[in-house]
């Protein structure tokens, strides 16, 4: 198998990037693997949960990404990984790993893996999707009430006190980064199906 082509989808949370990323598996099917960041958050097994759910997950320094780095091009010279899987509701890693066989397209998603120099160099496209901070927070919102058990105050104090403040510090200038700027992500029928075609043309 030739080197895989690697495309970075960034943007701030509740951008959409998950949103894209499914309409590039529903593309490219078997010949497509995702690798979130949020997979590399670091392990703080030490601290109790009740420290653990005061870290600033927001910043770049909460990601392990020499190991992200690492399996990231294990993966695109065809090696199958093992990677981590964090749980957001204990706020840690945990012991078991899933495994992740090489593919012909691999995306990278997450929310700082523009600020990372070690990951823009792996990457073929590098997209940033844009979308408008109220939308963001509201889908932050209902996704972590729903998906992570987490209550409004909570939710309403991260955004304020950490993600607001990081969005605008590190994600927003990462954008300079991109070579595609995707406004509403995975919504956007036409930059969609744009990028789907220059990845067929680039896997052809």
């Amino acid at each position: 198998m030739s080197r895989a082509v690697v495309i970075g989808i960034a943007g701030g949370t509740g951008s959409g990037k998950t949103t894209l990323a499914k309409r590039m598996k529903d593309a490219f099917g078997d010949d497509l693997v995702l690798i979130c960041q949020d997979y590399y958050y670091k392990s703080f097994n030490t601290l109790t949960y009740e420290q653990r759910k005061h870290l600033n997950f927001d910043h770049p320094n909460s990601f392990d990404n020499d190991y992200m780095v690492q399996q990231l091009k294990e993966l695109r010279e065809g090696k199958t990984i093992h990677r981590p899987v964090y749980s957001f509701i204990e706020h840690k890693r945990l012991d078991e790993t899933i495994k992740e066989e090489a593919k012909k397209v691999i995306i990278i998603e997450g929310i700082l893996i523009f600020e990372n120099q070690e990951l823009l160099d792996l990457m073929d496209i590098k997209v940033f999707v844009d979308t408008d901070s109220d939308i963001r927070f509201a889908r932050r919102l209902i996704r972590d009430i729903h998906e992570r058990g987490r209550d409004i105050d909570s939710v309403v104090n991260q955004y304020l006190n950490t993600v607001k403040p990081m969005h605008e510090a590190f994600v927003e200038p990462s954008k300079k980064h991109a070579d595609i700027i995707i406004p509403n992500g995975g919504l956007n029928e036409v930059a969609s199906s744009m990028l789907i075609e220059k990845i067929k043309s680039i896997l052809s």
